[in-house]
């Protein structure tokens, strides 16, 4: 799921967290190997290269992995990579919806793989635009709560780059503004030293839609089953899931 899903916290047991930390560097890899395809592999000439190459060690990516991802992008080693992104919409419980977000190399397998995730995981696809209008393209930064740090604080660091809402979640503020604003809100938080995190445009939810506990157990299995596919780079939806649902479901664990 994207670094903005809450219900990444109902997987506690070391073997789910560990797949995700996998696809979490196998999301990262892609994007270097873009990157480098596009612009080449020096990060000084290509700075979108330069950015994926950043974020890739902020998550803790291997050195060793980064550098053979350069090479493979930049056609290096003799490997064809080339990737296209694809979008895919679907229901889910109580009038949830997913957009499905898929960076591949193979269109054919992609589309099977989450159609069989959707429908053996109790949801359904959806036609083209009966989804995607719920969602709109921001830019969205994650910085951490630390030493006291509160919301006009944030706030006050980007409102002149462009930040169009602070919003409190967890334990990070998120920063969303336009997607083409992401650079100078980076740059805006760079220079009053806050630490930031998942600086990349998503899909937000124009509206959300609640989930009770039975809805919300059937929506978890069919996000993680979709997330989980090797194509699939983000995963978003406009299901909320209330801290107090989230803790009967943790009690049923």
């Amino acid at each position: 799921m994207s670094g903005h899903s809450k219900w990444a916290t109902t997987k506690h047991k070391k073997a789910a967290i560990d797949a995700k930390r996998a696809k979490a560097f196998a999301k990262y890899i892609k994007g270097i190997e873009v990157a480098a395809r596009q612009g080449g592999p020096d990060t000084a000439g290509n700075p979108a290269l330069d950015l994926a190459v950043s974020k890739a060690k902020k998550n803790s990516v291997p050195n060793d992995n980064i550098d053979r991802a350069i090479k493979r992008g930049a056609g290096l080693t003799g490997e064809v990579i080339d990737y296209s992104e694809i979008l895919y919409e679907a229901r889910g419980p109580q009038g949830s919806a997913l957009y499905i977000e898929c960076l591949t190399d193979n269109k054919n397998r992609a589309a099977s793989e989450v159609r069989v995730a959707v429908t053996r995981n109790g949801g359904t696809m959806a036609d083209s635009g009966s989804v995607s209008f719920m969602f709109e393209r921001k830019g969205v930064a994650e910085v951490a709560k630390s030493g006291g740090l509160t919301e006009d604080d944030v706030l006050m660091a980007v409102l002149d780059a462009g930040a169009e809402e602070v919003v409190e979640e967890d334990d990070v503020f998120e920063v969303v503004s336009e997607a083409t604003d992401l650079p100078a809100i980076r740059t805006a938080l760079e220079e009053a030293g806050l630490e930031y995190n998942n600086d990349d445009p998503v899909f937000r939810p124009n509206m959300k839609v609640e989930l009770d506990a039975e809805g919300a157990a059937k929506f978890l299995r069919l996000a993680d089953a979709v997330e989980a596919l090797d194509d699939v780079q983000n995963v978003y939806s406009n299901a909320d899931i209330s801290p107090e649902v989230m803790a009967q479901l943790e009690d049923q664990d």
